[in-house]
């Protein structure tokens, strides 16, 4: 009688397991059953925002659901991220570049979510991110400036930007034993416009917020920290091309879900955004247009390059020293 009960059991457990495991792609099917929002991490204007509007209208045909897109900047991203996870609802997703929070261990003692709240769903593009300085300096590569930040130390400085950039970049300048001190800056354009006038000599910064004094010709990319040059920049080298791989970083851009979001619904969503993305060649080449590098991918790829840049990030810190203060 025992051995026939654990046998029922088993039968039964099983049983659930396979009805459980069909229901995730039926919900996935279903889906959507109201509105969705897409909650922005940056202002109305920026390269996510855009990217993101410009798909909301083609998925809300494909959904036949509105789609409401909603800018919720400040924070280093967490309030964005905090009103993904609070709302945990599978209708309410993030839209952020993935260098806003891969820091944030390393900057908050206590955080008001776990990397799991947030699951990649889909990739939208690679932020393209320039390593810039004064038209006015004397040095044409990026082995250049490493040459004259030897032979000056401690004469020239340095801004970046919060978060998984300035962690890289800071650690590159230990490791290369560079003496460049740090200016802060609230506003990335502020930096940009000392970097104009020579007040900073170096800037590691969103191609798009640069791309305005490059134009108008006072300051130069040396190179750009993407695994691959951007087709708007085909002269520019990336960093491992230029000799100084320790700089790579993706500006890695996408959406994510909330709190246990299946990966049956998170496919199915990557698949819509890819297949509307494909429909319509005005996205990629808006994107383009704002300083980015359109590409489309999966959950699965785009976790695996995140995991890729936490890691890194975590390098940078430690090699820093670097503790939580805030």
């Amino acid at each position: 009688m025992h051995q026939f009960r654990n046998a029922v059991l088993a039968i039964a457990a099983g049983l659930l397991g396979a009805l459980m495991l069909e229901a995730v792609p039926a919900v996935a099917q279903q889906w959507p059953q109201r509105p969705v929002k897409f909650i922005v991490s940056l202002g109305p204007g920026s390269g996510i925002d855009i990217g993101t509007r410009l798909l909301a209208d083609g998925l809300s045909k494909r959904w036949g659901q509105p789609v409401v897109v909603e800018n919720r900047p400040g924070g280093d991203a967490l309030i964005a991220i905090s009103a993904v996870v609070s709302a945990n609802d599978d209708h309410v997703l993030l839209a952020t570049p993935s260098s806003s929070f891969t820091a944030h261990p390393h900057q908050y003692k206590t955080l008001p979510y776990k990397p799991s709240d947030i699951p990649p769903v889909a990739r939208i593009s690679n932020t393209i991110i320039a390593i810039a300085v004064p038209s006015s300096l004397e040095v044409k590569s990026l082995a250049d400036f490493v040459g004259l930040a030897r032979a000056k130390p401690g004469a020239l400085n340095w801004s970046g930007t919060t978060g998984a950039i300035d962690f890289l970049f800071a650690g590159f300048l230990k490791n290369a034993g560079l003496n460049i001190s740090k200016v802060p800056y609230r506003n990335p354009v502020e930096a940009i416009n000392d970097l104009a006038t020579g007040r900073i000599q170096v800037n590691e910064t969103a191609y798009a917020i640069a791309r305005p004094q490059v134009q108008a010709g006072k300051i130069k990319v040396l190179a750009v920290t993407n695994s691959t040059r951007a087709p708007t920049l085909p002269d520019i080298p990336t960093v491992t091309e230029a000799g100084f791989p320790d700089l790579l970083l993706d500006g890695l851009v996408g959406f994510f879900g909330g709190p246990d979001m299946p990966l049956a619904l998170r496919e199915r969503i990557a698949a819509d955004v890819i297949a509307v993305a494909k429909a319509d060649p005005n996205i990629s080449e808006r994107l383009n247009m704002t300083g980015q590098i359109p590409n489309f991918g999966g959950p699965a790829e785009f976790g695996a390059e995140i995991e890729s840049q936490r890691k890194r990030v975590a390098a940078a810190a430690q090699s820093l020293g670097v503790t939580p203060t805030q």
